[in-house]
C-alpha cells in the first residue's frame, strides 16, 4: 500500500496493495488497523455504490459533516474535489484524479469538500464509505460548471440529473 498527500488540496490518497496471480486479483479496500496507522481519525457508518454509464456526471455534492472514502471498483472516472470551506486558503480550488479498477486509488474527502465524478469508460461502479448517515436536509450541490470554480471537465456536455443541472453557484454557496 502507498499513501500520499495530494498536491493542490492536501487530500489523503491511498493506493492499496494489489495481489495478482493466475486466478485474478485481491485488494483489501479498507482496514481499521491501516486507517488508524495512517492517522485517519474517521469512523465510517455506511457504504454506498452507484453505477453509471459513459459521460454521466454526478456532483458536485458536499455537506458540513461527512467524510467520504472514494474509489472506483469498475471502469474509469474523472474524480473532482472542490474546497468549499469558507475562509480556507484553498477555498474554491479544485483537484482532479483518475480513479479506475486498475489503479485502485482511493481519495479521502473531508467535510465541506465538494466531490463529483464523470464516467470515462463505458460504465463504472463507484464506491464510497461515509462517516454520517444520509440526511438530505444537509446535502448541497455546487453547479458542475461554475465559472468561478472553473473545473476543467474532459467533456463539455455531460449527462446530468436535475439536481446536478440546477446546483448552486459558488457565490450562492457562500451565503
Amino acid at each position: 500500500m502507498r499513501c500520499w498527500t495530494s498536491d493542490v488540496l492536501g487530500l489523503t490518497v491511498i493506493q492499496p496493495a494489489i495481489q495478482e496471480d493466475y486466478r485474478g486479483s485481491f485488494v483489501e479496500t479498507f482496514s481499521r488497523k491501516t486507517s488508524d496507522e495512517l492517522g485517519m481519525d474517521v469512523s465510517f457508518v455506511r457504504d454506498a455504490i452507484s453505477t453509471s454509464s459513459r459521460h454521466i456526471l454526478r456532483g458536485l455534492h458536499y455537506d458540513d459533516k461527512t467524510w467520504k472514502l472514494i474509489q472506483c471498483l469498475a471502469g474509469r472516472i474523472y474524480f473532482v474535489v472542490v474546497d468549499m470551506r469558507p475562509g480556507a486558503e484553498t477555498h474554491l480550488r479544485w483537484e482532479a484524479f483518475i480513479l479506475s479498477e486498475f489503479n485502485r486509488l482511493q481519495v479521502l474527502v473531508p467535510p465541506l469538500y465538494g466531490n463529483g465524478h464523470l464516467v470515462l469508460s463505458d460504465s463504472c461502479i463507484f464506491h464510497y464509505k461515509m462517516s454520517e448517515y444520509y440526511d438530505p436536509s444537509t446535502e448541497k450541490t455546487l453547479k458542475w460548471d461554475d465559472a468561478e470554480v472553473g473545473v476543467h471537465w474532459p467533456i463539455e456536455d455531460p449527462i446530468l440529473s436535475a439536481r446536478d443541472r440546477t446546483g448552486c453557484r459558488a457565490e450562492a454557496a457562500r451565503s
